[in-house]
């Protein structure tokens, strides 16, 4: 049973940057891709960042593209988003999930399998 554990949210002012955490124990993370996603306020879940299994191919919404960037270790079974240059259109739960597909970078919820229970940012000033 994969599980993943979320860290690193919080409160940051706009232009702020933060680095989320997830970490997986029960199995191997280089055994999935796995996609960050979050949901703001009145707005459906999207995915923001993916990355293949080994790492070598990333995908990122437009919306985030040149302020964050996705990596793993999987050495340490953790995989990060560092996100610079936030603005408060990024307020959103974001979680870390696994897709048992391992080269698969759409970034889609539906294609996920094992999820995270999330960590809150908030981007205010």
């Amino acid at each position: 049973q994969l599980q993943l554990v979320e860290s690193g949210g919080g409160l940051v002012q706009p232009g702020g940057s933060l680095r989320l955490s997830c970490v997986a124990s029960g199995s191997t993370l280089e055994n999935y891709a796995i996609g960050w996603f979050r949901q703001a306020p009145g707005k459906e879940r999207e995915g923001v960042s993916c990355i293949s299994s080994s790492g070598g191919r990333t995908k990122v919404v437009d919306s985030v593209k040149g302020r964050f960037t996705i990596s793993r270790d999987n050495a340490k079974n953790t995989v990060y988003l560092q996100m610079n240059s936030l603005k408060p259109e990024d307020t959103a739960i974001y979680h870390c999930a696994a897709d048992h597909l391992i080269s698969r970078t759409n970034c889609s919820p539906d294609d996920m399998d094992y999820w995270g229970k999330g960590t809150l940012v908030t981007v205010s000033s």
